[in-house]
């Protein structure tokens, strides 16, 4: 489960005044559940993301992943997620079945357990028949697939996933997709960012939309339409992009 209480990150830095890219965001995400952050370009999903992986330290609030406090115990919260951000490289000269177990051993995984975990996260991502080419000479779909084994593969409960579908061709999308909810099927919790309406509503459980760094509604798609008094997500979305915030949105 991650618990995550009146969340900010103000940038300061060479900037003029202070930006507030994440302003009170609080929501619950529980195993065996895609909880999503549905937004635009620059909503704040991944600067919230990045707190969540520890990657970002925040300004202020909390956040509690699989009983453990982010901000007090940073090390332990990276042991139980995987973390797939849309800026993540992957090594050229190592095939992916090298970056994987690599990234394994990081985990501290080894001998019959490594190459056992490997070849089970290679199998379910259909990854096998490119498995052993460098990841430099991969397509994007196949590169994504790489990520996505390096970022599982020592089985963590909780998966933080941005954009993962982003500029990928049809079948590669959906192999993503069907991958998402085999982990919610095993009983991971998956947060998964995107600006995808139609992908929100057939992957998600629950989710949160986030404008300008604050959350303007939470729940099923069927309560946060009913908080919009639209008949469908698109119409939600972008009426709620219009009003004001709502702290932490409807309660789940």
């Amino acid at each position: 489960m991650v618990q995550v209480e009146g969340l900010c990150k103000v940038f300061k830095e060479g900037r003029p005044g202070e930006v507030r890219a994440v302003d009170g965001v609080s929501f619950e995400a529980r195993p065996g559940e895609v909880f999503g952050l549905l937004g635009p370009n620059g909503a704040g999903k991944t600067t919230t993301l990045r707190m969540l992986s520890t990657v970002f330290r925040p300004t202020s609030g909390s956040i509690v992943v699989d009983g453990v406090d982010a901000l007090r115990h940073p090390d332990e919260v990276r042991r139980r997620i995987g973390f797939l951000s849309g800026a993540t490289g992957v090594y050229d000269r190592l095939t992916c079945r090298e970056q994987a177990a690599y990234y394994g051993r990081l985990h501290g995984l080894e001998g019959a357990d490594l190459e056992a975990r490997v070849a089970a996260t290679l199998r379910v991502l259909q990854a096998e028949e490119f498995a052993d080419r460098p990841c430099g000479t991969l397509s994007s779909g196949q590169k994504q697939k790489a990520s996505l084994a390096r970022t599982v593969v020592h089985d963590p409960p909780v998966l933080i996933l941005d954009e993962p579908t982003a500029n990928l061709d049809v079948l590669v999308a959906r192999a993503v997709t069907e991958f998402i909810r085999t982990a919610r099927e095993a009983g991971r919790t998956v947060i998964l960012s995107t600006h995808d309406l139609g992908e929100a509503e057939r992957l998600c459980d629950r989710l949160a939309v986030i404008h300008r760094g604050t959350v303007r509604a939470q729940g099923t798609v069927a309560e946060v339409l009913e908080a919009a008094g639209a008949v469908d997500l698109e119409a939600a979305f972008f009426a709620m992009l219009d009003e004001p915030a709502a702290p932490g949105g409807p309660a789940a």
